[in-house]
């Protein structure tokens, strides 16, 4: 059957002419206009000399007909036949870009036959889908309401459906974990917020002098009121976190949460320094130990974050900061140039003055203090280069401080509109039944069962068509 088909192609076989059948779109062309692009698909039919080479190029061929069919877009064909004709290729507009660069990947035809009106069009738009994909990977959080992240809340409930008392565990579960699920949620966020605003005034009271007890050692003691405070604050936090571990569906996610981390961190510096002051004395005894206790007691003021919790603003500005590395690095690139540069300009200009410049490092901090727009007044320019310099730099600080603004406050809002649509999926996921969970997510797997036969069959088996069957238009 073959070697009939390329009884055609012999010495002549320039002249002679195939069909071509995209989609039921058919065209004729000459030998000659496929042989000047051999390395295109068409032009590497003419050099076939089997039956599977045919096959690898073509979906089907009809022998008699000496008719090529492929299961291609027929729309897009007419600019490959184009390209034939005359030897330049055209974007389709109606296509995107990377569906524009799989056709012709397809057909054999680099990107450097476009023609000079298409070129920097297409390449400007493959460069937007590049960067549009760079940002949708940036992205990428622990609080996107991806199917896959509904899904895991779900598959977490129905565990609930296994333990015992699975119900009410689910509904306190719900009511420790979102703020908006019932009006018992409410109130326990309200008294949380409350008890943390309590434990960070009462540290910050402590600090003052007028509320501070000296012992015949003229150490610091605590006041009794503040101590107690301390006391019921502890307690809550600690109960809180405890709760939370024992109600948790599945507790290896749990010590994975950032939120429950500084749950913890912000109760383990009270029981270090309790069991320290219990087991080895005060920390005035202890020495170079002492001061680490200290450092534990500072720590108190990471309570603070535990707001994140019941505050979804909070919540995306960690995702944005998390996820904004690129925007953050250039910030302080653009920051470290600028500030050693007009270091060294206000050193040059100031340093026979005796104002602060006397080195370089010592300009730095001025450098960083003006370019950021902070501006103490500590150290100032006295000389007209000196003035200068500082003018350029303030000028360069609000430049380069405002550029990724832009892009950081972007990420931001899309953050805060995922963790509000996430919160919904949870408040609603809460109120299903465990077994209308179930259902749904076996439906959502029988579903992706499905897409993926669909895929598997979207792509015929070129071996298993029957040579002269036409393909349907």
């Amino acid at each position: 059957m073959v070697n009939k088909t390329l009884n055609y192609w012999g010495p002549s076989f320039e002249e002679d002419v195939i069909n071509i059948n995209v989609g039921g779109l058919r065209r004729r062309l000459s030998s000659s206009a496929l042989s000047k692009f051999p390395d295109t698909r068409l032009g590497r039919l003419l050099s076939c000399d089997s039956e599977e080479s045919i096959l690898q190029l073509c979906d089907d061929y009809d022998v008699s007909a000496r008719e090529f069919y492929f299961d291609r877009n027929p729309g897009f064909f007419l600019y490959v036949l184009h390209f034939y004709q005359t030897g330049k290729l055209h974007v389709m507009e109606e296509l995107c870009v990377f569906s524009f660069c799989q056709e012709i990947e397809y057909w054999g035809i680099n990107e450097f036959f476009l023609d000079s009106c298409c070129s920097y069009r297409y390449h400007e738009r493959k460069l937007e889908s590049r960067h549009h994909n760079w940002d949708e990977e940036s992205e990428v959080s622990s609080v996107d309401t991806s199917p896959d992240e509904i899904s895991d809340i779900n598959h977490d409930l129905l565990r609930y459906s296994t333990l015992r008392c699975g119900n009410i565990r689910k509904r306190l579960w719900l009511t420790m974990e979102n703020p908006g699920y019932s009006i018992p949620s409410k109130l326990f966020s309200f008294v949380s917020i409350s008890v943390v605003l309590v434990s960070i005034a009462t540290m910050c009271i402590h600090s003052m002098p007028e509320y501070q007890e000296m012992d015949e050692n003229g150490n610091v003691l605590d006041e009794p009121v503040l101590h107690k405070l301390e006391y019921f604050c502890i307690s809550w936090f600690t109960f809180e976190v405890s709760s939370r571990l024992l109600l948790s569906p599945n507790p290896r996610k749990f010590f994975k949460h950032p939120l429950n981390l500084i749950d913890i961190v912000s109760v383990l510096p009270f029981y270090f320094t309790l069991l320290v002051d219990v087991t080895m004395g005060s920390d005035s005894e202890l020495g170079n130990l002492g001061k680490v206790v200290q450092v534990f007691r500072l720590m108190r003021i990471f309570r603070v974050l535990k707001l994140a919790r019941h505050s979804t603003g909070l919540r995306s500005l960690g995702a944005t900061l998390k996820h904004s590395y690129r925007e953050v690095g250039i910030l302080l690139l653009y920051l470290a140039v600028g500030v050693s540069v007009f270091s060294g300009v206000a050193y040059t200009a100031e340093k026979e003055e005796d104002v602060g410049f006397d080195t370089i490092p010592a300009c730095w901090w001025w450098g960083t203090v003006s370019m950021t727009t902070v501006g103490y007044g500590d150290v100032v320019p006295v000389t007209v280069a000196g003035k200068l310099a500082a003018s350029g730099c303030i000028l360069g600080g609000i430049l380069v401080v405002a550029l990724p603004i832009t892009i950081i406050f972007n990420k931001f809002s899309h953050f805060y509109r995922k963790q509000k649509a996430l919160e919904a999926a949870v408040r609603n996921s809460g109120k299903k039944d465990p077994e209308d969970v179930e259902s749904t997510s076996s439906h959502d797997q029988d579903s992706e069962a499905l897409s993926e036969t669909s895929l598997g069959r979207g792509s015929p088996d070129r071996r298993g068509l029957t040579p002269g069957a036409h393909p349907a238009p």
